[in-house]
């Protein structure tokens, strides 16, 4: 009536797929950092802020990507490069001074809502970096950075 599975050749299957997929690999050379269009530098920033924002901020957000070493291994490569990508594209802190003084606003504003949601770090990013499960103080102090430099914005 039923048809006995064939769990052998479906594993073997599953390993070939996983081995073959690994030839499709993901680019991980960051691009070169201008110290001149880096936020942190332009903002003058304090040393602790500059900590922080380095250790949660700027693996997403920078040409400054630390990755881990199973970035290496697909699937898992091309779902990090999908959010670090995504996280460039909404915010690159690297290249501050490329954007306008609305663009900037928005960033700000933006990252200083979703710091103070506990929406940033994302989830999946705190999981393997306890670093960056940040501490209510922590996420003060980068919400009060944040709104300073947008209120010199508007000055």
């Amino acid at each position: 009536m039923f048809k006995k599975i064939p769990w052998k050749k479906v594993l073997l299957g599953l390993i070939v797929v996983f081995v073959l997929i690994q030839f499709k690999t993901t680019d991980k050379t960051n691009a070169e950092v201008i110290l001149e269009n880096d936020f942190l530098e332009m903002a003058d920033a304090p040393s602790g802020v500059v900590d922080l924002m380095h250790e949660v901020c700027y693996d997403c957000h920078s040409h400054a990507v630390r990755y881990p070493w199973y970035a290496s291994i697909a699937p898992v490569s091309w779902w990090m490069k999908g959010h670090v990508n995504n996280g460039l594209a909404k915010a690159n802190y690297a290249d501050w001074n490329t954007y306008s003084a609305v663009e900037k606003d928005s960033i700000l504003t933006r990252s200083s809502r979703l710091v103070g949601l506990k929406w940033m770090p994302i989830i999946t990013y705190k999981i393997n970096h306890s670093e960056a499960r940040l501490s209510e103080q922590q996420r003060e102090m980068l919400i009060s950075f944040f709104d300073s430099e947008k209120a010199k914005l508007e000055e």
